[in-house]
């Protein structure tokens, strides 16, 4: 993959609706709606989500403020991130000063794949 194939919201910006790539994508703004990545999702240390995340990896540095996270392998929780809703993951990695509040919960591919479905068939 080259630094072309990196979706990106920068700082100042605001997206609200949905949004599915095959890619990595980096979220430094702000992002409302559903959000799914056949690839890693970074919320950066300014970026701010509400609503749903479906990715194969993700890291969280920013604020994630409402919503579910579903990440197929591993979440990793950054020092400095405030995490408010639900996280559903394969593994999980929570570093020191992450703060979560909600449920944490282990789910398999098969359930990943059921629950994405309706923002995953956007590739299609």
């Amino acid at each position: 993959m080259n630094i072309d194939d990196v979706n990106r919201i920068t700082v100042g910006a605001k997206f609200v609706g949905d949004i599915a790539t095959r890619h990595d994508i980096r979220i430094d703004g702000t992002f409302e709606g559903r959000l799914y990545s056949e690839a890693h999702v970074v919320i950066g240390a300014k970026g701010v989500i509400k609503g749903e995340v479906y990715a194969k990896s993700t890291d969280v540095y920013g604020t994630i403020t409402e919503g579910n996270i579903y990440v197929k392998d591993v979440l990793s929780l950054k020092p400095g991130c405030s995490a408010k809703g639900n996280m559903f993951f394969q593994r999980v990695q929570v570093e020191l000063d992450a703060k979560l509040i909600g449920q944490c919960q282990i789910v398999n591919e098969e359930v990943f794949n059921k629950v994405s479905a309706p923002v995953r068939a956007f590739l299609k």
